[in-house]
């Protein structure tokens, strides 16, 4: 079993050695909207699509984003039961050969379930994984000691991430900046420490915030207002009651928002309060468990939605589509 403190004290060594050039954290003299350069590209001066690929995988949460360059970026990898399964037969059927940046928005298993069979799988008959990012806060299940087994048994540079940082992507049309979990602190609750990443190509921008809940929303919107603006929103906890409060969503504003999680659910997600907070500001809405995969491709100023099968997007509709 991987021992998580000599691991950490590794990665930290690195981190200083390779983000400093590549993640940029603010300091005394950066603002929290201004990170590194703070400059997203124009709608003129970026080229082909950004594909965000919403995975069905039941109640957890996957989500496939591939850059103009074909960089790829995976943000969980679905539940404990299906061991990542979904998300590779997905992934293969969409010719994805390589994860340049696999990302763990948190430890629970439902987000974590498929990491250890995905380093497996793509380092064993793909082009392997670039690296890992999560929040560094642990927990005991055996499905996380699993992946973190699997990051030192294939040599993959594990980064903890916090707000103000930056994926190092090598695609410059894209920019990924990290706003949860808050940096210097050390709050243990999963959940508040999620990683929330606000994704900007051009004038458009998608924000995902794992399992994030009210009192994180709230900090987010008093520290990083100017970020949490999306026209794609992946609704925060699997549409829960915790999460998508008011004040997050007058804050994002968003025009679509894709809920991951089964149709089926024990903890009745998605929420027919947050589906009601949607219908109120009009916000277009998708749910895996009737849409399936849910795929978004944006050229940098409008979006466009496919989705594996047909289903309404109004949530007053989908409301009785729980029932």
């Amino acid at each position: 079993m991987i021992d998580r403190k000599r691991l950490l004290l590794v990665v930290a060594v690195a981190a200083m050695l390779v983000l400093a050039g590549c993640v940029s954290t603010p300091g005394a003299s950066d603002s929290a909207s201004g990170v590194g350069d703070g400059t997203s590209p124009s709608p003129s001066t970026v080229d082909g699509e950004l594909e965000l690929h919403h995975i069905d995988v039941g109640q957890a949460d996957a989500t496939l984003l591939v850059t103009p360059e074909n960089e790829t970026i995976l943000i969980d990898t679905g539940d404990w039961r299906s061991n990542g399964s979904e998300v590779i037969d997905y992934l293969e059927s969409r010719n994805v050969d390589r994860i340049d940046h696999l990302v763990a928005t948190h430890a629970h298993a439902d987000h974590v379930g498929g990491h250890a069979a995905v380093i497996e799988h793509f380092e064993e008959h793909g082009d392997g994984v670039g690296a890992a990012y999560d929040s560094g806060v642990a927990h005991t299940s055996q499905t996380y000691e699993n992946y973190l087994d699997a990051v030192e048994g294939y040599d993959v540079q594990l980064y903890n991430v916090t707000a103000g940082d930056r994926l190092p992507l090598e695609d410059e049309q894209v920019n990924a900046t990290v706003l949860n979990p808050p940096a210097g602190e050390s709050e243990t609750d999963l959940h508040d420490n999620s990683v929330v990443l606000s994704i900007e190509f051009g004038a458009f921008s998608y924000l995902t915030t794992g399992d994030a809940e009210a009192g994180t929303e709230q900090r987010l919107v008093e520290e990083w207002s100017d970020r949490l603006e999306s026209d794609v929103y992946q609704a925060g906890h699997h549409g829960s009651s915790t999460s998508s409060t008011d004040p997050k969503l007058d804050a994002s504003t968003p025009e679509i928002a894709v809920i991951s999680s089964a149709q089926a659910s024990q903890y009745d997600h998605p929420s027919a309060e947050v589906l009601e907070s949607f219908d109120d500001r009009g916000i277009e809405t998708y749910w895996t468990a009737v849409h399936g995969d849910v795929v978004v491709t944006a050229d940098g100023d409008s979006s466009s939605v496919a989705t594996e099968h047909e289903a309404p997007t109004d949530p007053e509709e989908l409301i009785e589509l729980k029932e």
